[in-house]
């Protein structure tokens, strides 16, 4: 079965992925203020720079990856990256109501899942067989992780603080209490910190 875990590129050190209206700051200035040059893929159009840490680690956990499930709000502001998915080969979207007028609706691999997250998982898993189903962080994975659906958390921590916005985790209440192993992996990149933890379910 394949294995479904909650990423970002990046994160604030106090836990934040964007600020309250969506702007990232310098969280991604560590993909290209490096000296080594790579792609995700051959096919891929952007490179990166980064330090070797940091490629070894990225290329390694992301690698493999089938689909990507995200948000509504995500989808809005990248306007679904103009119907070519940023990683995998198929995207699901968790919205309420599917767009009606988006341009690539007829030709874009995406999926419009209006009843939960648990439905666009078990879609996606369906869809990637033994490959990745990588969950974006926020309202999204956060709800997945409450869920008991997530097997591993990606954390690319930035050394800087945002004082506010949108949680890693999505809004999580006291009671929402969930355990993580000790980093499985961890690697130091220039202004980032690499860390892979295991969900103990």
């Amino acid at each position: 079965m394949s294995k479904t875990i909650m990423g970002c590129a990046a994160v604030s050190a106090d836990g934040y992925i964007a600020y309250g209206d969506g702007q990232i700051g310098s969280l991604f200035d560590w993909m290209s203020g490096g000296d080594v040059e790579w792609k995700w893929s051959e096919s891929d159009e952007h490179a990166m720079r980064s330090t070797q840490a940091s490629k070894d680690f990225m290329q390694s956990v992301y690698t493999n990856i089938g689909a990507v499930i995200l948000g509504r709000n995500t989808f809005d502001q990248t306007n679904g990256w103009n119907g070519v998915p940023a990683a995998g080969e198929h995207v699901f979207v968790v919205t309420h109501e599917a767009p009606t007028d988006w341009e690539y609706a007829d030709t874009a691999p995406f999926t419009f899942v209006t009843d939960g997250v648990e439905s666009a998982i078990k879609q996606a898993r369906e869809f990637c067989g033994d490959r990745i189903v990588d969950v974006a962080a926020g309202q999204i994975g956060g709800q997945a992780l409450r869920l008991g659906l997530i097997d591993q958390i990606v954390m690319n921590v930035v050394p800087v603080v945002f004082g506010g916005g949108r949680p890693f985790f999505g809004a999580m209440e006291p009671s929402d209490n969930v355990t993580l192993g000790n980093p499985s992996r961890v690697a130091q990149g220039n202004r980032v910190t690499h860390l892979l933890y295991d969900v103990e379910h």
